[in-house]
């Protein structure tokens, strides 16, 4: 199981350079729906494992307090600010079979690192990209309550119900939705209107 997950992350960066190698600057320096990033500090934040060292990630949570969010949004930021966007679309491109998971992930948080942001980023732009189903399902089987916790997201009382595949999360009202749009919800992200 493990070789297909790492197949499927390794698919899903190479679908995410091909997409990102299409951007103009003026996309690359749109809002994502990761609220106060462009799609420049998202891929600054995706490509972070790959371009920095564990004492790096380590000092900068210290620096922070404790607060991972805290220092990732400081390291995106000045990521973004000190890369340009070929040097993240190259980043990304060297590290398609990077084996790097998120602590206690795994491989499936790593895909589910990948997919969240890929989407992030495509369903701010408007662009019409559905992830693969054989991913979003490894994805979505992974999400459990502490994932709602973690992110935020309001979910009490409802039942989400994709409608172009089998997969439900929650009890109560349903939302039906893409599965796509409603891992998104999951993940605490407001789709745009329309």
């Amino acid at each position: 199981m493990t070789e297909d997950i790492r197949a499927a992350v390794a698919a899903e960066r190479r679908d995410q350079a091909e997409l990102l190698a299409e951007l103009t600057e003026e996309q690359w320096n749109a809002p994502s729906l990761c609220e106060g990033w462009r799609v420049k500090e998202v891929i600054a934040h995706t490509t972070l494992p790959f371009r920095s060292s564990g004492g790096r990630v380590i000092l900068e949570i210290l620096k922070s307090a404790g607060r991972f969010n805290h220092a990732s949004d400081r390291m995106a930021r000045n990521d973004a600010a000190a890369l340009s966007t070929n040097d993240l679309l190259g980043s990304l491109k060297a590290n398609i079979d990077h084996p790097w998971t998120p602590p206690g992930g795994g491989p499936t948080g790593a895909l589910s690192h990948d997919v969240i942001h890929g989407l992030d980023i495509t369903v701010a732009l408007g662009l019409d990209r559905r992830v693969p189903h054989d991913r979003l399902k490894l994805v979505l089987d992974g999400m459990k309550p502490s994932n709602v916790k973690y992110f935020g997201a309001d979910l009490d009382g409802k039942r989400l119900e994709a409608t172009d595949m089998n997969w439900t999360f929650g009890e109560g009202t349903p939302v039906r939705g893409l599965a796509q749009e409603l891992l998104l919800l999951v993940c605490g992200r407001t789709l745009p209107e329309g």
